[in-house]
């Protein structure tokens, strides 16, 4: 049970990871503000770290990444399409980034008391994803 819930987790964290960097792909390029594109840059390489870090477990229990649902991940780029395009600014940027922050803490949360039976590697990337989208969804409180 214990090795099943690891992979389980490690699996939805991964997912979870690459939906963010698929989303700081998306808007990057729209943002005019220096620090806030740096800010997101730096989240986008955390993440990007932390996917490393658990492509590395999982392949400790010889199982595969696992890609974010195709249907999430199709929501997210229409939201963000369709408000980018009534308004194109750092603001909205900051808005959708912070429902993505919103939705990842509450997702990974509801995952870690699903998967009690990880072991505490599992919990601690998992927890170590949660505080870097709470420190992002934190910064970006002054471009709301």
């Amino acid at each position: 049970m214990a090795e099943n819930d690891t992979v389980k987790l490690l699996k939805e964290c991964d997912s979870g990871s690459k939906m963010a960097v698929a989303s700081f792909n998306e808007v990057l390029e729209k943002i005019k503000d220096s620090k806030l594109k740096q800010l997101l840059i730096e989240s986008k390489d955390h993440h990007t770290k932390l996917g490393n870090d658990l492509h590395a477990l999982l392949s400790e229990y010889q199982c595969e990444d696992k890609e974010p649902n195709a249907m999430a991940k199709s929501m997210s780029w229409l939201k963000t399409n369709m408000k980018m395009s009534m308004n194109e600014s750092d603001a909205t940027v900051a808005d959708l980034i912070t429902d993505g922050c919103d939705m990842g803490i509450k997702s990974l949360h509801k995952y870690m008391n699903q998967y009690q039976a990880a072991d505490e590697k599992a919990k601690d990337i998992c927890k170590r994803l949660i505080s870097i989208e709470e420190t992002l969804r934190k910064d970006l409180q002054e471009y709301l």
